[in-house]
């Protein structure tokens, strides 16, 4: 812990300084932060993110009287399989300036958050990860994918016949304030069926509305339509852009989308025959859907649909509270697994028992048995919302296996219906 200067904690590493802003520090914060990632400095950003501050949650590490790294957090709900959420504490705009790399800077900014993620009582931290190298050595495990697919019409031959539809349903285009009144409550009846999604703040709706706009970001207002079923509840959105491109006469416009959430296959269905029937458009780029939709099954053909380029590892999940964390959670049989976790920053550092009972639900509690699997706390991380396998990191000889067919045997247990997406970059 370092030392307190007028109520705020300082630490000091290799003759760096490294505490929390004042609001009256954010437009310097900004201006590292966009340094640091490498782009240039364009004016007003720092009014926009102050809409954001919250004291405690904004980190700068210093040089003299001069920022050179940037960090900042809050906590989000993050749903994990069976539909609940644990909070988690969300971790971006992490930055240090190439002068200063290799200082002690990100460490000491990392360990003071989880640090106090830990003492707030957050079960997880969560980041994205723009390298893969840095965050393991923190905790950090990947967790969620990115995934998408690229259309091509013509090959995909639109939608199959005889797919289930919505009595009395219909799609309606809304404004960008309609959106925003309609969009949060359909996200959080969506969201909780979604394992790896986190809540949306009215910040991230001002943003994808266009109310908020980063002066050194284009932004093009999309085509939103809401689907409504026969008694005019909303069950879905679709968001979309068109280019405006032509091969001579002849129109060759691709439709990327924005944003899609459906909460039944019905209204999935009426979406997807909107969005894939659009005039002018040759292709259509999905650049981020969740793993397990079943999009390119409801096509003619679809081999029409091709992986999107983009298909990467994308949430990373820090384990801060292990009982609470995988307590959490449900389960996909019925079993008992003893996880021996290292972990360098202790808060995970341990023997763990996951007892499951009939149904999926299940427990995590310290105990003295022997261990099936030995793991680090990265790998904990990967498996905690379902989407990886211990046999596949077992393979990779990122986990020991302590007891033959172990790793087999619980990734029955830790197995999730739905493959965990986080559809927001954060």
């Amino acid at each position: 812990m370092g030392k307190s200067i007028d109520g705020t904690i300082v630490d000091t590493v290799n003759g760096l300084q490294v505490r929390t802003i004042a609001e009256g520090e954010v437009e310097a914060w900004c201006h590292a932060l966009v340094q640091g990632f490498l782009r240039p400095h364009a004016g007003g950003q720092a009014d926009i993110r102050r809409a954001d501050f919250k004291p405690g949650r904004w980190t700068a590490g210093f040089d003299g009287d001069r920022m050179v790294a940037t960090f900042r957090s809050f906590d989000v709900e993050l749903t994990v399989p069976g539909g609940s959420t644990v909070t988690a504490d969300a971790i971006t705009n992490v930055s240090v300036l190439s002068t200063h790399r290799r200082r002690g800077l990100l460490g000491t900014m990392m360990r003071r958050d989880l640090a106090a993620a830990a003492e707030r009582g957050n079960e997880v931290a969560i980041l994205v990860a723009a390298e893969y190298g840095i965050y393991g050595r923190y905790g950090f495990g990947p967790a969620t994918r990115g995934h998408g697919w690229n259309i091509d019409l013509n090959r995909a031959g639109g939608l199959r016949d005889g797919l289930p539809t919505v009595p009395g349903g219909r799609i309606d285009f809304v404004s960008m304030d309609e959106l925003r009144e309609i969009g949060p409550e359909l996200y959080d009846r969506w969201r909780v069926g979604q394992p790896g999604a986190i809540t949306r703040s009215e910040s991230w709706w001002k943003h994808a509305t266009g109310v908020v706009r980063y002066p050194d970001r284009d932004w093009k207002e999309p085509f939103a339509a809401v689907h409504r079923d026969g008694e005019g509840v909303v069950t879905g959105l679709a968001a979309y852009r068109v280019d405006d491109n032509w091969d001579g006469s002849y129109p060759d416009c691709t439709l990327t989308l924005a944003g899609f959430l459906a909460l039944d296959l019905p209204t999935a269905v009426a979406l997807w025959r909107l969005v894939l029937s659009v005039d002018w458009v040759r292709k259509v780029v999905v650049d981020n859907l969740g793993p397990d939709d079943p999009l390119p099954l409801l096509l003619k053909d679809p081999r029409g649909a091709t992986p999107h380029e983009d298909n990467c590892d994308f949430t990373w999940v820090r384990v801060l509270d292990v009982e609470k964390a995988f307590s959490a959670r449900t389960y996909g049989a019925p079993g008992r697994i003893v996880l021996e976790v290292e972990d360098e920053l202790g808060y995970a550092a341990g023997r763990w028992a996951i007892e499951v009972a009939e149904g999926g639900l299940g427990r995590c509690t310290r105990t003295v048995d022997e261990a099936d699997l030995a793991l680090g706390v990265s790998e904990l991380g990967s498996i905690h919302l379902g989407s990886e396998t211990l046999s596949r990191l077992a393979a990779a000889g990122l986990v020991k296996e302590l007891r033959p067919g172990a790793a087999a045997a619980a990734d029955l247990l830790l197995r999730a219906p739905l493959a965990a997406w986080t559809p927001d970059v954060f």
